[in-house]
């Protein structure tokens, strides 16, 4: 009801000026003149893919950004601070996660790489289908990193997942990453046990059936409280936003769970230096375990692959002017 009280603008394409008006003069009751906007079919339509799918394009590009903070030592929250501060930039959507779901922004994407590929430009099709691309793999490649991490096996490992739907606030699971994660962990033999406020367990399995996903419920577990998720388990993985979680007591938490406690930070939220300070194994997105041997040669490294001479001597000599 908000965006509809106060939308950014209100985009209304067609190719009668007079149904065109007639919208127009009925949004201008309660939106300014300047917001609404009109355009040609087209426009109009490209416009709602576009928006979504640069949205889109901005998370896989900080996730992207967060693989490579994860080798070289860097921090994917201060190098998203530092871009953020620029104004032509702007700080909105990049926060590095285990990856976007719903049921927009893939969808969009695919829409757009398809029109894309019915004009022929494959080269364009290509270069949006990589952002979804990179979103599959942000998820393969978060599940990969909790299996490596718990001695390359979680069979018959209690995992406990914080979080289904696909963001906070909402009990949808349409392209949640959870799916992928979940399903990667039980592949694997996991036990996982989720709680989420307000995902049931009927609608988490009925996107798993839309996936052609099938589910061994002895290892797919839904919990009424989260204490319950946590007892015994091996590890913890947050992999929605909720506000709550940021609440929980964990040290309570880390005495129930087997040891060597692991936690991992799907979306970046937690206090990551005072869960270690507990006793928590803590793997977060865009930041390595071990910072100052991430990178090869360290700074020196760094030094080598920034300097001029360097540069210079693979891509040659810019000209100067006088």
């Amino acid at each position: 009801m908000k965006d509809l009280d106060e939308p950014d603008r209100v985009l209304i394409g067609g190719q009668e000026a007079a149904a065109i008006q007639v919208l127009v003069d009925i949004y201008a009751h309660w939106v300014p003149r300047n917001r609404i906007l009109t355009t040609n079919l087209w426009s109009s339509e490209l416009s709602k893919l576009v928006a979504n799918a640069m949205l889109a394009q901005r998370v896989s590009s900080i996730n992207s950004i967060s693989r490579l903070c994860e080798r070289t030592g860097a921090d994917v929250k201060e190098v998203s601070r530092a871009i953020g501060t620029d104004s032509r930039i702007g700080p909105k959507f990049l926060n590095a996660s285990v990856g976007f779901g719903g049921s927009c922004f893939q969808k969009d994407i695919l829409n757009l790489v398809y029109i894309c590929q019915q004009f022929g430009l494959e080269e364009v099709a290509a270069y949006w289908q990589q952002v979804v691309d990179m979103n599959d793999h942000q998820k393969t490649a978060f599940a990969s990193r909790i299996i490596s991490s718990l001695f390359n096996t979680v069979t018959k490992k209690k995992i406990a997942v914080f979080g289904f739907a696909f963001k906070k606030d909402t009990g949808d699971v349409r392209e949640t990453p959870a799916l992928t994660v979940c399903d990667m962990l039980m592949n694997d033999g996991a036990i996982v046990h989720i709680y989420d406020p307000k995902v049931a367990i009927e609608d988490a399995l009925q996107e798993f059936k839309y996936h052609e996903i099938e589910v061994n419920k002895s290892q797919f577990i839904f919990t009424q409280t989260v204490e319950e998720a946590c007892d015994g388990a091996h590890a913890i993985v947050v992999l929605t936003e909720w506000d709550e979680f940021k609440t929980y007591d964990y040290e309570k938490f880390y005495e129930k769970m087997m040891k060597p406690a692991f936690l991992f930070d799907g979306r970046n939220m937690l206090d990551h230096m005072k869960l270690e300070q507990i006793g928590f194994e803590v793997h977060a997105l865009g930041k390595a375990r071990n910072a100052h041997t991430a990178a090869p040669g360290g700074e020196d490294f760094v030094l080598r692959a920034s300097s001029s001479h360097n540069l210079g001597s693979k891509l040659g000599s810019y000209p100067t002017t006088q």
